[in-house]
């Protein structure tokens, strides 16, 4: 599959390969280390951000912190009110 930006579809087929042979070999075998694949993880991600901010999309929920929060254990996410 390509990415939502066309221009980290590169990126993100490396990603997804290594993520996929990790899966399979790996992960499947009970390893839980998937540090082989930060790197390519890393770069897929700044590209996608940097992408979408070039599509004018808002990165604030990206980079809001979840999994173990209140509002995780609520079940329901908070969504910010907007202005206007």
């Amino acid at each position: 599959m390509d990415s939502v930006c066309e221009e980290c579809t590169d990126a993100k087929r490396k990603y997804d390969s290594c993520f996929n042979k990790w899966f399979s070999e790996r992960f499947l075998n009970g390893h839980t280390d998937l540090q082989q694949c930060d790197e390519l993880f890393k770069t897929y991600q700044e590209c996608l951000k940097k992408g979408l901010v070039d599509k004018k999309i808002d990165l604030g929920d990206m980079n809001r912190t979840v999994l173990g929060s209140e509002e995780d254990k609520l079940g329901e996410p908070k969504r910010p009110e907007k202005l206007g």
